[in-house]
């Protein structure tokens, strides 16, 4: 299998000593979608936006983050053609990054301005083609008919729905979203992951979401990558995942989150070993228009 995203022995030290990046190996193929889970401030938003080229790690040596085989960044080094990589690499932030003033159409078509010339996305000039393949875009979201409402009138839901227009109008081959329904109602967020994981079957994107929500990962992610305090400590089936791993990831938050859900429960036999067990142990463009 082509692979999609590969990181090499990545970490990353705040000023002040926090370890938010313990050493994370892994590799995501091409057409995957996958959670990444785990509690607050074990290292999921970090490591996505070390992905995208938004943050460097230390400068371990050997280190390497690679997205469809070419080089992000090296040894906690951006690499130079960064901005072109980036223009494969869709990012939906949990807050969305739109801008409120402007139409939902020209927050989505932000997304084609890396294949622009200067003067045309200074001037935000964009053709009659762009525009189609951005109402197109926002029609296989489902809010065709917003755009031409102000960002700012659309629910939390919609938005979401407008930021990921936004990466199709990009043309992006890797999707990282970074909790995208963190803040959204449980309709909402239903419809959001409907949308990603159809991105994932139609167009053959990569898909990369971190999520709280434990029965969101199991439904529509067939792998999962479970951190803890910045390293890997699961990687594998989503089907696999079992309560003591939730409890040893949670700790008190654990029985709340099992409650919630109705696909996981302790399995009558011993579950198979996980494949990795550690324990104990402009973008954003929005803003520049």
């Amino acid at each position: 299998m082509t692979k999609a995203l590969r990181v090499h022995n990545l970490s990353k030290r705040f000023a002040g000593g926090k370890l938010a990046l313990n050493n994370i190996n892994l590799e995501i193929g091409q057409g995957e979608m996958v959670a990444l889970i785990g509690a607050s401030g074990s290292g999921k938003s970090t490591l996505l936006r070390h992905v995208a080229g938004l943050m460097t790690g230390d400068a371990t040596p050997g280190s390497m983050i690679e997205v469809s085989g070419r080089c992000v960044q090296r040894d906690g080094r951006i690499q130079q053609d960064v901005r072109h990589i980036r223009s494969e690499v869709g990012f939906v932030f949990q807050q969305f990054n739109l801008v409120d003033r402007l139409p939902v159409l020209i927050n989505v078509l932000v997304g084609r301005l890396h294949a622009m010339p200067w003067w045309r996305s200074w001037t935000r000039m964009f053709t009659a083609q762009e525009r189609t393949a951005a109402i197109e875009a926002l029609g296989r979201v489902g809010i065709a008919e917003c755009h031409a409402q102000r960002a700012s009138t659309l629910s939390g839901g919609q938005q979401q729905r407008a930021a990921i227009a936004r990466t199709l109008v990009q043309g992006a081959k890797v999707v990282l979203a970074d909790e995208p329904i963190a803040s959204l109602d449980p309709e909402s967020s239903r419809n959001v992951m409907e949308i990603l994981s159809r991105i994932n079957r139609e167009d053959g994107s990569t898909v990369v979401v971190s999520l709280h929500q434990v029965d969101m990962a199991m439904r529509y992610c067939p792998r999962v990558i479970a951190l803890h305090q910045g390293r890997v400590v699961y990687d594998g089936p989503s089907s696999e995942l079992t309560p003591a791993l939730l409890r040893n990831l949670y700790g008190m938050q654990a029985d709340e989150i099992l409650n919630g859900s109705s696909t996981l429960h302790e399995p009558a036999q011993p579950a198979p070993a996980p494949a990795v067990v550690a324990w104990p142990m402009p973008m954003p463009l929005a803003q520049a228009a």
